[in-house]
């Protein structure tokens, strides 16, 4: 196991050609974080889950029915390998690294150069765990326990605090002054403020 310390990002996918080998069930996971997305999408199976099929029919995705060929390499820029021969797995993983390809063989740490996390999702707020592949009950345990911390209502409240940002950028002044009001209304206290004045507004409504 490489003990070096992972480097966190969060990749812009959109438009970029990923290519996922094997469609069944776990292939099947993989596939659908990467069409949410926007990833420019092919899989190559000679068999797929029927909820691959069904983004094939709507052209959500490609499916190239077929075994996997080394030509299907050319020009990706990320692969996810999650076909049931394990050789093959690891073919394609030494091919990837040749061709400096991203590449993450499914269940098996030592041959990804990524992995997925575990995700809390409120909007355009994501919060990733991740144990290095060590341990993916213990993040999903971490992911349940930052949706009960984090809830729904973070996704509109991000939305209001893009807003204000953008307004107070607009209107220029001082940067560290700017910078202060941004940290103020980021608060736990003002999420509560916003809760309550969203929760008075539908009140209103009702009556």
């Amino acid at each position: 196991m490489n003990t070096a310390s992972l480097f966190p990002m969060f990749l812009k996918l959109e438009g970029r050609k990923c290519l996922v080998l094997g469609a069944g069930s776990v292939g099947e996971q993989k596939i659908r974080s990467l069409l949410d997305c926007g990833a420019h999408l092919r899989v190559v199976a000679p068999f797929a889950s029927a909820l691959v099929r069904e983004w094939a029919d709507r052209g959500a995705l490609t499916w190239v029915r077929r075994e996997f060929e080394f030509a299907d390499l050319d020009g990706v820029f990320l692969v996810v390998a999650a076909t049931s021969d394990v050789d093959l797995n690891h073919a394609i993983y030494r091919e990837c690294h040749a061709r400096e390809i991203l590449c993450n063989v499914v269940d098996d740490p030592p041959h990804c150069d990524f992995y997925y996390p575990a995700v809390v999702r409120r909007g355009q707020l994501q919060i990733a765990i991740s144990t290095a592949g060590l341990s993916p009950a213990l993040a999903q345990r971490i992911r349940k326990q930052l949706e009960g911390e984090f809830p729904a209502a973070y996704a509109s409240w991000l939305e209001e605090l893009g807003s204000r940002r953008e307004a107070m950028f607009r209107a220029g002044g001082d940067s560290e002054v700017r910078r202060k009001l941004m940290h103020g209304i980021a608060t736990r206290e003002a999420f509560m403020e916003f809760i309550r004045r969203n929760q008075s507004e539908a009140g209103k409504e009702v009556s």
